[in-house]
């Protein structure tokens, strides 16, 4: 454990969890001398490992969103008011670079390293480089929480798509519809599947999209727009 942890974990905060921990022993006096020291070590204990990584999740939750406010921040000689601003877009992007890889890899297999990492994914991918993306995807996916896990999974299948690897980005796309997940729903890999496969097999993709028409839903909403897209390819 570091010296800036220590710090942090004597914080009047923590020191006040501690202190209700000892009201809360003096209230059971009996128990505590039935039980012995042992007890009180283990209670004591616990309590610090949970104050602990409460605290760490603040940490991590305020490290991304200082890269969050990189991303959002502006460019050039005319600052907004209360937004970050740099004086030329290649200081903001290595700006960007640093916070989000810090992120990234500082709290790596946690919810804010997961969204870091995704991040560093997209503009990979953006620039072109689907290796890398791919590597911080997969990445993503085996040792990210699994709502972040399944979200990253669906972006490499677009980028698989994007990249004419439609083979890789229909076998996971299909995973996702026979393992759905709280973030990726049955109905919403079933659209990016059908968005995928919609040039080379456009009858099958109608076919699963015709379904989720009916219901006035996002998804829905969703299949009749991606209907429509086919609908446009064919007559091209």
């Amino acid at each position: 454990m570091d010296r800036k942890t220590r710090k942090n974990l004597k914080s009047d905060k923590f020191a006040q969890e501690v202190t209700s921990i000892w009201d809360w022993m003096g209230e059971h006096r009996t128990e505590v001398t039935r039980y012995g020291s042992v007890a009180l070590a283990v209670v004591l204990v616990a309590a610090g490992i949970f104050y602990y990584v409460r605290h760490q999740a603040n940490v991590r939750e305020d490290a991304l969103g200082a890269a969050l406010r990189i991303d959002n921040a502006g460019v050039g000689a005319n600052p907004q008011p209360g937004m970050l601003n740099f004086a030329t877009q290649q200081e903001k992007d290595q700006a960007w670079q640093k916070a989000f890889t810090d992120v990234a890899t500082k709290y790596h297999g946690t919810q804010e390293g997961a969204i870091a990492e995704m991040y560093l994914a997209s503009a990979a991918n953006d620039k072109g480089n689907l290796a890398e993306a791919e590597k911080r995807y997969k990445d993503v996916m085996d040792s990210a929480p699994a709502p972040y896990a399944s979200m990253a999974g669906v972006a490499l299948a677009q980028a698989y798509a994007a990249d004419g690897k439609t083979d890789e980005a229909e076998k996971l796309l299909r995973e996702y519809i026979a393992h759905p997940t709280v973030t990726v729903s049955k109905d919403e890999a079933t659209i990016e599947l059908a968005n995928v496969i919609a040039k080379t097999k456009p009858d099958e993709a109608r076919k699963m999209l015709e379904p989720l028409r009916a219901d006035r839903t996002a998804v829905s909403r969703a299949a009749v727009q991606s209907l429509g897209d086919i609908a446009q390819q064919q007559q091209k």
